[in-house]
């Protein structure tokens, strides 16, 4: 797959060659579908508590008499039926992490990359670099570019005044190579690359 590549003015800059292997997968959502549900509950924090019955500050004595009141027959206020009292089965303290693979989260990359390559969302950048940080400077790039919800992924490091010039543009992320992931890919419209960002992309799966 032959793609051409752009300036950040809008200029072309020549072509760039992608790898089948990584870009011309057929998607499969079931697998992309995987990897997305393994995030989301891999991030989640599981710090929710509730307090049961042996946790709440409350007596125990019994409320009264076993026999005679013709009411039900009651113990400890601290059982869940009354106000104040414990909850039953209320959440814990716990990980929701679940296990995928390394390899089935490798090739979901893959599939994700495949998947806007396939639906003309991959753009392909020279170089994401900015020496003056302004983000009106910036965002006037996006706007001839046409971007307006995207993911922008770099080499190894990340431009500082490129990444400072972005953050304040809302649909926007910019991440290094290392932080590209599946999910992000997926909830942004546009995904751009620069060419350290291809060769790392393809050098990681060779």
């Amino acid at each position: 797959m032959e793609l051409n590549v752009t300036t950040l003015e809008g200029k072309a800059a020549g072509s760039v060659k992608l790898s089948d292997e990584i870009f011309g997968l057929e998607p499969r959502a079931d697998i992309i579908q995987r990897c997305v549900i393994w995030q989301l509950a891999k991030r989640q924090a599981g710090t929710h508590k509730a307090k049961d019955r042996a946790e709440v500050w409350r007596t125990g004595k019994k409320m009264y008499k076993q026999k005679g009141t013709g009411g039900a027959r009651h113990g400890s206020a601290r059982v869940p039926q009354f106000r104040g009292g414990g909850r039953a089965f209320g959440p814990v303290v716990r990980s929701h992490a679940i296990d995928l693979p390394k390899k089935v989260r490798a090739l979901a990359l893959r599939h994700a990359l495949s998947a806007k390559a396939k639906d003309g969302g991959l753009i392909v950048l020279d170089s994401a670099e900015l020496n003056d940080a302004k983000t009106k400077v910036l965002s006037g790039h996006f706007s001839g570019l046409g971007l307006t919800n995207a993911l922008i992924v770099d080499g190894a490091e990340v431009n500082n005044g490129f990444a400072a010039a972005a953050r304040n543009i809302p649909n926007i992320d910019v991440l290094p190579v290392q932080g590209i992931n599946v999910y992000d890919i997926l909830r942004r419209r546009k995904l751009v690359l620069t060419k350290a960002a291809v060769d790392a992309l393809e050098a990681r799966f060779k």
